[in-house]
């Protein structure tokens, strides 16, 4: 048989068995071997099946307590010296502090994995970084695969992907390679006295467009690694690389990984490949659930395998990562959607049939290519896949805009309103408590009856208003309790759009999300939000958020069917949306968020390709605001992403105001928009809540100050960086108090000195060591 592989393989656990423990460690219910015992046995159940599918390999290096890029991070020694941690020494405990923070210390950076909604802890390298090597964990798992008799494939971040995506400060960032080469070329030469034969280094950076310095440091780099003798599978994916294949031949590894899914026609530029050296081939979709038509796949394998036989590989266009693990858990899908579907344990076995069916005839595998065949027409032919309402809306789109200019909307927003300066608000969610998930889980299950259901949510609104209302917060959210994602919640109540009851994949560290399959045309039967809103608006004077997550999040937070343009598949949602919001606004709420988190992740990696993207996205998001009147204030919202190089798509999409990530990076983001004279309202967050730690007052005022030298005070909000319904109501409180008496100290100083407007008269930022921030004051 052909050789197949797989380049990683989901780590959370089927039943989040991995998130569960990690979060019992953290709050001190689960002891270091207890959390260790958890990820071995996960190790070896997921390398079982990898064995039981064929695979000649498992994968070692994928699995990780929070994030591949952090393990690489610690396993050179580079973690951040600010923390005072040894490398060689680190605890479980400590590594969580770098991805967590601590008292002392904010967490690493964390923004978006290319063009995914994964996120990685942006490494943090300076002219004094020591990669000098960390805890042996890789190691250890190493000698975990090999005394269960498992033949292992290490896979670690290529280093130059890493150098690419870290935070370099005081040097070049290539100025860094004399020192980071050699400690990856240690790693690789004690992988092979431990055994190991094949090492994948990943570098989808090469998808990306290097200029030629970064192009021109592969060779060298990869001479010398080739020089520590562990074999090299270099895999590239998410996008083509046909243009750098006289680069990929040029370099000394024993195999190129391509993403012939996300890039089907790059093949051809790989018909010359050398026979002695290996291609991997990824040929199943291991960034969407949707079953490959093996037929289709055999037709394109056919000509490689002829001329390169055994040195073909097959694997998934990239890790399985971001796809759900066990179809087999699904029982409550709709007849025929799970005829379409297939999970990463499902795609192991499609990489099986396709392996026997290359080298023994398609004759060997009919029983199993016939019903794949059976299985995808079920899937096409249902009824609801195609709605013609829905077409015959999209052929006749309404205007995009609001009416009226911002300059027009803001006099009568801001009359309507009468908001104080630095208004201060929240990103939209409150902590799900165990009592609001135990309520929704029993109301799932016919336990608790609607009437019932109704009733707690709504307490628990009540209890969320008025804290806000105690704290003094400006405008007030209704807090989700009954939402239990962002994504999920609409998509519940969206027709053509599926949720699998297990459908888990990892967002960030023990963060899980449940992305829903869009599998026919959308549409919306029914009012989503609006009962909950209006009830929220009773309940105070101030103004009430109504809160939507937006169409192109809906879209890329999904499993989006491959069979449309995806342009056409946000337009249908922000339809859907359109509407929405029309009722919000004549139930009389007055601001109106439309959330894009994902706006940015869903830029393709070549700039070529970023005007038809930034296009149809923006549209999208001014055909779902259209549904609001000029004097209803929206908002987005946009969070763990780089906006720079797409300021101007940003500010067509016309929001009202828009509330961002920047606490993280001390608030560097906020240049961007004050070089690029953003023209609208903009709530720069002034902490992370992704982090349990609660800042002190005088750090967020520095934020806020720092924010101030940009944006000018009329137009600047206060707010935390995302939602807050990952954490507890202790922290979440105690660190709204401090954001409150934060913005009351920046007003005042403020007004002491008639400001408003105006930031050349700022007191000047106080000490870098005040704020513990990791990042110097400007």
């Amino acid at each position: 048989m052909l050789t197949t592989h797989t380049l990683g393989f989901p780590r959370i656990g089927s039943q989040r068995e991995l998130k569960f423990a990690v979060e019992k460690f953290w709050s001190g219910n689960l002891d270091q071997p207890g959390l260790e015992a958890t990820g071995r046995e996960l190790r070896l159940r997921h390398w079982q099946w990898q064995r039981e599918a064929g695979l000649r390999f498992v994968a070692v290096g994928d699995f990780s307590y929070y994030d591949q890029i952090l393990d690489a991070t610690v396993l050179l020694g580079g973690i951040p010296r600010r923390f005072g941690f040894e490398p060689t020494t680190l605890s479980r405990a400590q590594y969580f502090e770098l991805a967590r923070g601590n008292a002392a210390q904010p967490a690493c950076e964390m923004t978006k994995w290319f063009d995914t909604n994964y996120h990685f802890l942006k490494p943090e390298f300076d002219a004094e970084t020591r990669f000098d090597g960390g805890p042996q964990w890789l190691f250890d798992e190493l000698q975990e695969a090999k005394l269960a008799g498992f033949q292992a494939k290490v896979q670690l971040v290529g280093p130059l992907t890493l150098l690419k995506l870290a935070r370099v400060q005081g040097v070049d960032a290539l100025a860094l390679l004399p020192r980071l080469v050699p400690a990856y070329a240690r790693l690789l030469k004690q992988l092979q006295v431990e055994g190991c034969e094949w090492v994948q280094l990943d570098e989808p950076i090469l998808g990306l467009d290097l200029d030629a310095q970064w192009l021109a440091a592969f060779t060298p780099v990869y001479r010398e690694l080739a020089e520590a003798h562990p074999r090299i599978l270099l895999a590239t994916y998410f996008t083509g690389v046909a243009d750098k294949v006289a680069l990929l031949q040029a370099l000394p590894v024993a195999g190129v990984h391509v993403d012939a899914v996300r890039e089907p026609s790059q093949l051809s530029a790989f018909t010359d490949w050398p026979v002695d050296r290996i291609l991997s081939v990824g040929i199943v979709d291991g960034r969407n659930i949707w079953k490959t038509d093996l037929d289709a796949a055999l037709d394109r394998l056919t000509p490689l395998y002829a001329r390169l036989g055994e040195s073909l590989w097959l694997a998934p266009s990239c890790s399985l990562l971001h796809v759900p693990t066990d179809l087999e858990q699904e029982t409550k899908l709709a007849d025929g959607i799970k005829d379409g579907l297939s999970f990463a344990k499902q795609k192991l076995a499609e990489l099986a049939t396709l392996s026997r069916a290359l080298c023994l005839g398609r004759s060997v595998c009919f029983q199993t290519l016939e019903v794949n065949r059976l299985g995808l027409a079920r899937f096409q032919a249902l009824p609801a896949r195609n709605n013609p309402a829905v077409a015959a809306r999209l052929a006749e789109l309404p205007a995009y805009g609001r009416g009226l200019s911002y300059a027009e909307r803001k006099l009568l927003q801001h009359a309507r309103l009468n908001l104080p300066l630095l208004p201060t608000t929240t990103i939209g969610s409150f902590p799900q408590t165990r009592e609001i998930r135990a309520q929704r889980a029993a109301f799932k299950r016919g336990e608790l009856s609607q009437a019932d259901y109704t009733r707690a949510m709504q307490a628990e609104i009540a209890d969320a208003v008025a804290r806000q209302e105690a704290l003094g917060i400006d405008v007030l959210v209704h807090g989700e309790a009954e939402r239990s994602d962002m994504v999920d919640y609409f998509a519940e109540q969206l027709a053509g759009v599926a949720v699998c009851q297990h459908g888990w994949v990892q967002s960030y560290g023990s963060r899980c999300v449940k992305p829903p399959v869009i599998w026919g045309d959308v549409s919306r039967p029914t009012a989503m939000t609006v009962e909950w809103t209006r009830y929220a608006q009773t309940l105070t004077q101030k103004p009430m958020k109504g809160m939507l997550t937006g169409p192109v999040t809906l879209v890329q937070w999904a499993f989006v069917r491959d069979d449309k343009p995806r342009a056409e598949v946000a337009f249908q949602m922000a339809l859907a949306l359109q509407d929405e919001v029309a009722e919000l606004d004549a139930a009389g709420i007055a601001v109106i968020q439309i959330d894009e988190p994902a706006f940015r992740e869903g830029l393709p990696l070549k700039q070529a390709d970023w005007p038809a993207y930034l296009d149809w996205a923006v549209k999208a998001f001014k055909l779902s605001a259209a549904g609001a009147r000029p004097e209803t204030q929206v908002h987005t919202h946009m969070c763990y992403s780089e906006f720079e190089d797409i300021l101007p798509a940003i500010a067509a999409m016309d929001a009202d105001v828009i509330t961002i990530e920047t606490s993280r990076s001390a608030m560097t983001l906020l240049d961007a928009f004050g070089e690029f004279a953003y023209p609208y309202e903009i709530g720069p967050g002034v902490y992370d809540i992704h982090s349990p730690r609660v800042p002190p007052v005088v750090e967020m005022t520095t934020l806020l100050e720092r924010a101030l030298r940009v944006i000018p005070a009329e137009r600047l909000w206060v707010n935390p960086d995302c939602g807050l319904k990952t954490r507890a109501w202790a922290e979440t409180e105690a660190a709204l108090r401090n954001m409150l008496t934060a913005t009351r100290q920046v007003r005042a100083r403020l007004a002491e000195v008639g400001s408003i407007g105006v930031t050349s008269v700022l007191p000047t930022m106080v000490a870098h060591s005040a704020c513990n921030c990791s990042h110097p004051a400007e």
